[in-house]
């Protein structure tokens, strides 16, 4: 069953006349053309029979006609009004009700005389969460440049080197090797700093026997990477490795049992008890890790209180961490691929 023959089929569990795509990354993910409209109008409108229209300014037609996509296009001016260029009546219309504004919900209404919205999130979250092959090549080569990134980072260390000099220079060189945007603003910290599990690099100086934490990912072809890693800069305190070991083996321990069946909550438990066992429960403030694709976090959300269960394809990250404050932050995350029958790490800087 295609994507398309999917939406199609919640609409009709649903009852419903269409769904209205309005998120680029879903719109990507159904059509193969991307775009960032800004604070224009861009749309897929899927009705039950089957019959798909993009709405699109108008400065974007020719691109989506040299895209994959196959259905009407309406494209508009500025000082066009896009939906009274398709006459439709929807008397419910699906909707992606996380991301539509209620400015935008009220022209709907008012172009198509809607009468009731429905969800069509769950549905799109579930096809996005099973990779096919072609996406999950695409995610390998990701973790790999993410590997690298941290390599040129590594090689870059040097005593009273700023987190923000080490934040540059890992972008301006990762840009040799093909990388021309990264899946989040990354995040290197060092000693203490790292305590704050998503401080900001500034201009803190590296100092000798302290850890470096390395956070970040690439996009390569449209998909994300997203790896962290706490690498040692001498000899940090008896503590600071002590820690370092405890994460270490809390990852390793939740990774070991990452396979199709195992109820996600699963993993976090893992995990969590790892560190709580040691005495840093509290220090460790966030979910184990979440869904990878097209955007650096989406479906599932791999935490202590999801009961859905691990299916072959999906791609997630595992990232405990320990957080003291006025001794060290560390974190280490790997980007994981289900399986037939287990698991395999698309990320592979050493740990």
């Amino acid at each position: 069953m295609t994507k398309i023959e999917q939406l199609i089929q919640t609409l009709q569990q649903e009852n419903a006349d269409a769904v209205w795509i309005s998120h680029p990354t879903n719109i990507f993910y159904l059509t193969g053309f991307k775009s960032e409209p800004h604070e224009r109008l861009f749309a897929l409108l899927v009705t039950k029979d089957g019959k798909q229209t993009l709405f699109v300014p108008q400065l974007d037609v020719e691109e989506v006609k040299a895209s994959p996509y196959q259905g009407e296009i309406i494209g508009y001016l500025d000082t066009e009004n896009p939906y009274a260029k398709h006459a439709a009546q929807f008397s419910k219309m699906l909707i992606e009700e996380t991301h539509l504004t209620v400015k935008r919900a009220h022209e709907l209404e008012s172009a198509f005389g809607v009468e009731s919205f429905g969800a069509i999130d769950l549905t799109l979250k579930k096809l996005r969460n099973i990779k096919k092959e072609a996406e999950i090549n695409e995610m390998r080569r990701a973790a790999e440049l993410a590997d690298k990134c941290v390599e040129i980072g590594v090689a870059y260390l040097k005593s009273d080197v700023t987190e923000r000099e080490v934040v540059n220079h890992i972008e301006n060189e990762i840009k040799k090797h093909g990388v021309s945007e990264m899946s989040f603003d990354t995040m290197v910290l060092f000693g203490d700093h790292a305590a704050a599990p998503h401080g900001t690099p500034g201009d803190r100086t590296l100092k000798e026997n302290e850890y470096v934490l390395f956070d970040l990912g690439v996009i390569y072809n449209h998909y994300c990477s997203d790896i962290t890693r706490t690498v040692a800069f001498g000899q940090p305190s008896h503590e600071a490795q002590q820690i370092y070991d405890i994460v270490k083996q809390a990852e390793q321990a939740a990774i070991d049992a990452i396979k199709p069946g195992i109820t996600i909550s699963t993993l976090d438990n893992i995990a969590r008890g790892i560190i709580e066992d040691a005495g840093y429960g509290d220090y460790f403030p966030h979910r184990l890790g979440h869904g990878l694709g097209l955007e650096a976090h989406e479906y599932q959300d791999i935490s202590n209180v999801n009961e859905n269960l691990l299916e072959e394809g999906m791609v997630i990250t595992i990232e405990p961490g320990i957080y003291v404050p006025g001794v060290a932050g560390v974190r280490i995350e790997d980007d994981i691929l289900v399986t037939t029958d287990g698991h395999e790490s698309l990320s592979h800087y050493p740990k």
